[in-house]
């Protein structure tokens, strides 16, 4: 398991200082701007974002949170981190963390909201990390799983990239409710079409 997390931390250091190039654009930006909204975010919160990669999505949440919230980017890889920082260091809401979410360092009900953008299926060990995120999140706090990708689409997208990536996928609806539920959270919204996968649930 361990050599398994290491392969994987270098896998996403090597991509990195590309991966603006590869993956950032102007339709990608687009979408984010129409989607970050639904996330329900509100002026003031804190929100940890998980998988932050090189922080593609901090100014849609920094835009969502004002001047008086606060945004965690936390990732496992360092040179991602090192990009994400090297974006964004300058501003003064946002902070930065080098960890895994199955094993994150931080204290019980922090954050208003969690947001996993293009992660969730490449967690080493689901259900931890959900249980982790529960932890973290406050009472009355909220989660969110997402990507710019259907399930299906996302599938086929890993079967075609690195072997590293290629089971990673999302579990079917019901899956995804069950996992929700066992690790504590309720009210589950999941909507799954062509280019968007978005799944909500809370903490009460």
């Amino acid at each position: 398991m361990v050599n398994e997390l290491l392969i994987r931390q270098q896998f996403f250091d090597d991509l990195a200082f590309d991966w603006d190039s590869r993956f950032l654009n102007s339709k990608l930006d687009a979408f984010l701007e129409n989607f970050v909204p639904f996330f329900g975010l509100k002026q003031g919160q804190r929100v940890l974002d998980v998988g932050t990669g090189t922080g593609i999505l901090i100014p849609h949440l920094l835009r969502e949170v004002g001047s008086k919230g606060e945004v965690i980017a936390v990732d496992y890889s360092w040179n991602m981190i090192k990009a994400c920082k090297s974006k964004n260091e300058s501003l003064f809401n946002i902070g930065f963390c080098i960890s895994s979410i199955e094993q994150i360092a931080c204290i019980d009900n922090v954050f208003d909201a969690v947001i996993c953008f293009g992660v969730f299926p490449h967690l080493e060990n689901r259900l931890k990390g959900l249980f982790e995120i529960n932890r973290i999140v406050k009472k009355g706090g909220h989660l969110i799983i997402s990507h710019a990708l259907s399930s299906q689409e996302l599938r086929i997208h890993h079967k075609k990239a690195s072997s590293i990536v290629t089971e990673d996928f999302l579990p079917n609806s019901t899956e995804m409710r069950n996992i929700l539920k066992k690790t504590g959270f309720s009210e589950i919204t999941i909507l799954d079409k062509p280019g968007c996968y978005f799944c909500l649930a809370h903490k009460y």
